[in-house]
């Protein structure tokens, strides 16, 4: 099978890292890729929010499976594209993604399908905005409806932060604040079946202790030895198999990739957001415990065969990712600075622990950085305390000036 993926960052590596080790995987592409995906994946330059050029470099490439990896391709329309040109395509159609790219939408069909998720009220003037901050009270939590790349979402104690955030924003959705531990559920589907993957938790917050502004994720482990065994099982009865059901009775179905961010509140499960496509960095961990070949199983979503497949196969070992972003992240982040140490990570730390590249490039011979999420230091152990050791003693080989990293990640879930 000849796969190619669409997207440069260390969710995109860590799909290449699986594909490539695919013995059904014959030769693996990857557009436009990073300096770390360059080591298992042959690079080509495209436009990922082109469909049509997609879709071409697909054809030239003779693929048999194109992965889309972001969130700004799918909603652009470039899976049905690909989809067109009769190649086979993981990622839903660009009516689909719109579970991810409007979260009115989203409140919409989780309405419709009787998810449990956080009463909320969609705004658009000022006025609006003041009436449900005032329904709802504090914390606040105020979403833009769009694409935000992870940072779109405001959860404040204060009226007036709240206020600027939705001001900001053509449309937002206000909603009551869900209390309890997050968690990552993501699951594969074809329109009809569904596949739950192992649950993941991420960090949000840019500093330890869940403190400082939401970032795109500052790390993630899997599994969580907290968690009911029953959650997944839960969740795809009340969750996942609801929402695949009800976009296909819509006549959008979807195919692909639907994570569910959940909060475990006291009154249950409820949903707090659903993208349309592996969360950045929880595939990082996931993907480093699943057992079963990778493209299979997505190209069984792509085929609308995923119910003919035998029951996924995971490991029983903990997985820890850990993101070193530039100086500055959130914010405008520095680019263009050295990253050093990653041979000293492969020699000595392999294969337990490993690097898998967000925002790099190569340039004049040295891997430099070239985003605000720089590298996912990962690592695997018999439980989460082994697997933080690996992964935090990888990072200590890490050279990349002002960069910085969370020292807590996974740090309670290791104790439990």
């Amino acid at each position: 099978m000849k796969v190619l993926v669409i997207g440069s960052g260390a969710r995109e590596h860590a799909l290449c890292r699986s594909l490539s080790l695919d013995p059904d995987v014959t030769a693996l592409y990857c557009a436009p890729g990073n300096a770390g995906i360059a080591e298992v994946a042959e690079l080509h330059q495209v436009d990922a929010l082109d469909g049509k050029a997609v879709a071409a470099l697909a054809g030239e490439l003779e693929a048999d499976l194109v992965v889309v990896g972001p969130e700004a391709p799918l909603v652009a329309g470039v899976a049905d594209a690909v989809r067109d040109a009769g190649i086979p395509v993981f990622g839903p159609s660009r009516e689909a993604a719109l579970l991810e790219g409007s979260k009115a939408f989203a409140k919409d069909v989780m309405a419709a399908a009787g998810v449990p998720t956080a009463r909320s009220y969609v705004c658009t003037t000022p006025e609006e905005v003041a009436e449900a901050l005032d329904a709802f009270g504090a914390p606040y939590v105020v979403k833009d409806d769009g694409l935000a790349a992870g940072k779109g979402v405001v959860v404040t104690e204060d009226a007036e932060a709240a206020t600027a955030h939705a001001a900001a924003c053509e449309r937002v959705v206000i909603e009551e604040f869900l209390d309890g531990p997050e968690v990552s559920l993501f699951a594969i589907t074809d329109g009809v079946s569904v596949v739950p993957l192992q649950p993941a938790q991420d960090f949000k917050r840019a500093l330890d202790g869940d403190e400082g502004p939401n970032t795109g994720g500052m790390g993630a482990y899997s599994p969580l030895p907290w968690a009911d065994p029953k959650l997944v099982e839960e969740v795809l009865r009340t969750v996942l198999q609801p929402t695949v059901d009800e976009m296909r009775r819509r006549g959008t179905p979807f195919s692909g990739l639907l994570y569910a961010g959940l909060a475990i509140t006291s009154r249950g499960v409820r949903v707090i957001e659903f993208n349309a496509r592996f969360g950045d960095p929880e595939t990082q961990v996931v993907l480093a415990r699943l057992r079963t070949p990778l493209a299979g199983v997505l190209l069984a979503a792509a085929n609308g065969t995923l119910g003919d497949l035998e029951p996924l196969r995971w490991s029983d070992d903990a997985a820890v990712t850990v993101v070193v972003a530039s100086h500055n992240y959130p914010g405008t982040p520095r680019t263009g600075d050295p990253i050093t140490g990653l041979d000293e990570v492969a020699e000595q730390d392999a294969p337990h622990a490993y690097v898998l590249h967000a925002g790099t490039r190569r340039e004049g011979g040295e891997t430099v950085s070239a985003g605000g999420r720089v590298l996912s230091v990962t690592a695997v152990g018999e439980d989460l305390a082994k697997a933080r050791e690996r992964a935090y003693r990888a990072l200590t080989r890490i050279g990349l000036d002002g960069s910085q990293h969370r020292t807590d990640i996974a740090a309670r879930a290791a104790e439990a």
